[in-house]
């Protein structure tokens, strides 16, 4: 073995061990979450609805479209109803305002009467199975999870890269492995064309 065929061989198992290593966590959540998102009758049923009604401060939203204290009432919602998931919608209307707060597996839908400050206000939280399937989708988990989704599918490449280099590798596996590596890809097209 030449010197540069025996250096990139080194080199390609040492990406693809580390690589691999380093995306471990990521492979195995979004291949549990691939099952969990293929069976979501698996969740269903599952929520818990809360529907809780009350009084903020009338003073917050009374007054003109623009006089709506709106980082007040979400704090308040927030502080009360122990509220995490991002507000995700805040409109002000002339007698009411509605708003919204979604996080994965967690919604909070609302509305406040102007004229009194009294809001009703339904809290539906759905479960480990939703959190996690929302998460591989990337649904309500915001900016620095879609930044990893993203990073986590770049090392899957790379890792799937590597390894099929490292093939090419092992004279005696070559002709096996691209037959194996043609058939799944066969099957992936056929199941496509045939059952989808």
């Amino acid at each position: 073995m030449n010197l540069f065929k025996r250096n990139f061989a080194n080199w390609t198992r040492w990406l693809h061990l580390y690589l691999s290593m380093l995306s471990f966590a990521a492979l195995l959540f979004f291949s549990i979450t691939g099952i969990t998102l293929n069976h979501t009758d698996w969740i269903e049923g599952k929520e818990k609805v809360e529907q809780v009604e009350g009084d903020l401060d009338a003073g917050w939203v009374k007054g003109g479209l623009a006089t709506v204290e709106e980082l007040k009432v979400v704090e308040y919602l927030r502080n009360n109803y122990a509220i995490r998931a991002p507000l995700s919608d805040f409109t002000t209307e002339e007698t009411e305002c509605s708003f919204s707060f979604k996080g994965p597996g967690f919604n909070a839908d609302g509305f406040i009467d102007r004229t009194n400050g009294h809001y009703d206000l339904t809290i539906t939280r759905y479960g480990l199975i939703a959190i996690i399937n929302d998460l591989h989708k990337g649904r309500d988990s915001g900016k620095a999870w879609a930044w990893l989704i993203d990073v986590s599918a770049v090392l899957m490449i790379l890792v799937s890269i590597t390894g099929f280099l490292m093939l090419f590798l092992m004279k005696k596996k070559i002709a096996s492995g691209l037959i194996i590596s043609v058939l799944g890809t066969i099957a992936m097209v056929v199941v496509y064309y045939i059952f989808v």
